[in-house]
């Protein structure tokens, strides 16, 4: 089994930041793309970044030019830096990576993991 897990949420005052890290574990031989979902009460769970296994990067208005998608060094790890936080950034973040991993032969993963807690208050 592939399993994320993000880590890296907490409280912030407006105008600070974070960094959030999502890290896949099992026997992966590669990961294709990995977006950053949030979801606040009462609404819906949306996209706030995404990139493919290229490199390619997307971000809503609502978020762009403040966080940032990245892969680390750390193997199979993607990072979302967060700056210029507001109170509407408050929500729970989630991971979502697709991609190969093996169990006898190559399998097809597509995997959330279990949240992350960001809340951004005075």
């Amino acid at each position: 089994q592939v399993q994320l897990v993000e880590s890296g949420g907490g409280s912030v005052q407006p105008g600070g930041s974070l960094r959030l890290s999502c890290a896949a574990s099992g026997s992966i031989i590669s990961i294709n793309a990995v977006g950053w979902y949030r979801q606040a009460p009462g609404k819906q769970r949306e996209v706030v970044a995404h990139i493919t296994g290229g490199g390619a990067t997307y971000y809503p208005d609502s978020v762009k030019g403040r966080f940032t998608i990245f892969r680390g060094n750390a193997e199979n790890t993607v990072y979302l830096q967060m700056n210029s936080l507001k109170p509407e950034d408050t929500a729970v973040y989630y991971c979502k990576a697709d991609g190969l991993w093996e169990q006898g032969r190559r399998r097809y993963f597509d995997v959330w993991g279990q949240g992350t807690l960001v809340t951004v208050s005075a």
